[in-house]
């Protein structure tokens, strides 16, 4: 009777830990992990922790929620290598964090975490974490030789058109905006598919001119490039009125090197895998991973107006791109506010400027006036509230011509 009795008492094995400086500071996390694991579940310090992931007992938890908030930021170096050995021995990483710079973050994702978790925890949030992490791993693919974009999951190879401003408030992300929303909308029945990339990480305004909601699933995507697969990639994305599809810019200011050369080429290729025409707003500075994307663009709009600072940023990217044997030959320029047609002497100062720089500027732009504005701040394209906009009938006239060489090019290429 006393040995049944002693052999009902025995615990269960623990599966998982809670490994933080002080579970009481994440009691929502408490109440989850009960909910999840009943009794099956332990709570540890860092410095517990560090000894325990080193002992035989580890190798029976299937996984350690990791709790971090602002004040452990000075601590990441424990925790990094916490999660390194954790991963060395084959235990899952949940990182819950509150209030945690991007940076730190990433790194600790770029280490081996599987899964992050904002808190306070959303309703069903750590549930979900561990349903994923419990999901059996997919069987490994033989690696091949053929580039992705020759093989796209849903039979494209997309047009790549990022818009550079060469100045700030010179309206790139105005065009880009636009440019997306006219070449979504060119036909009512078979209008092509169109991505609208913000990666512009510090201040991107797409999000602000489509009214949409910035979302931690871009940060999630951007951060995990490496395991990013199409479902993965399409969920970061938000439709605008069922035409257009868009990636916001991430929910927090971020640095521009928060993603590599490497990160930026898988992105675009997934892009183009899934869709016709992908337009990308770039951050007016150039970074480690604008070269991949001139590499990867079919044409590169360059945006300036008729000043000085235009002109002298003009002169130095064209400058740097020559000196790294960059293809210039895709850059496009457009001229935004250009001179009216009653301006007698507008067409000289074009002129001018075209010659100084040694460019040939292709398209000019008229000032849209206060609509384009209000188009903005509606969170609208320009089609949509100002069909009429001397800007938009521009900006579409450039839609569509775009449009019929890219079919006349891939009529040519059969």
């Amino acid at each position: 009777m006393n040995n049944t009795a002693v052999q009902q008492a025995e615990p269960e094995p623990i599966l998982a830990c809670t490994i933080c400086r002080n579970v009481q500071n994440f009691d929502l996390l408490i109440e989850d992990m009960e909910a999840e694991l009943g009794e099956r579940w332990g709570d540890l310090s860092f410095a517990d922790a560090t000894m325990f992931l080193a002992q035989d007992e580890a190798e029976g938890l299937e996984f350690v929620a990791i709790a971090i908030d602002e004040d452990d930021e000075s601590n990441v170096a424990t925790i990094a290598d916490l999660i390194k050995t954790a991963v060395a021995r084959n235990i899952r990483v949940i990182v819950i964090a509150e209030e945690v710079s991007p940076m730190v973050l990433h790194q600790l994702l770029k280490l081996g975490a599987k899964e992050f978790v904002p808190y306070p925890l959303p309703e069903g949030a750590l549930h979900e974490a561990i349903e994923r992490i419990r999901a059996p791993e997919p069987a490994a693919i033989e690696p091949d030789d053929t580039p992705l974009r020759a093989r796209p999951k849903e039979g494209r190879d997309g047009v790549v058109l990022p818009v550079h401003g060469l100045s700030g408030g010179v309206g790139a992300t105005t065009f880009a905006v636009n440019l997306a929303w006219e070449l979504a909308t060119l036909s009512k029945d078979s209008a092509p598919r169109v991505c609208l990339l913000d990666l512009d990480l510090q201040f991107g305004a797409v999000s602000t001119y489509l009214d949409l909601q910035r979302r931690e699933a871009v940060f999630e995507m951007l951060t995990n490039t490496d395991t990013m697969d199409n479902e993965s990639f399409l969920q970061a994305l938000l439709p605008f009125n069922d035409k257009l599809q868009v990636l916001t810019s991430p929910v927090d200011m971020l640095p521009l090197d928060l993603i590599s050369a490497e990160e930026v080429e898988r992105i675009i290729d997934q892009a183009r895998a899934n869709f016709d025409y992908v337009v990308i707003d770039m951050p007016s500075t150039v970074v480690q991973w604008t070269e991949t994307v001139l590499n990867a663009a079919h044409v590169y709009f360059l945006l300036l107006e008729m000043d000085m600072r235009s002109a002298q940023n003009a002169l130095r990217l064209i400058r740097a791109l020559k000196a790294e044997d960059l293809p210039v030959e895709k850059l496009r320029y457009i001229l935004n506010r250009a001179p009216k047609f009653t301006d007698l002497t507008g067409k000289g100062r074009v002129k001018r400027l075209a010659e100084n720089l040694d460019i040939s500027i292709e398209v000019q732009l008229p000032d849209g006036g206060a609509q384009v504005v209000q188009a903005c701040d509606h969170g609208l394209p320009l089609a949509e509230v100002a069909k009429k906009n001397p800007l938009r009938r521009e900006i579409q006239k450039l839609a569509v011509s775009a449009h019929e060489l890219n079919r006349k090019a891939a009529a040519a290429a059969k």
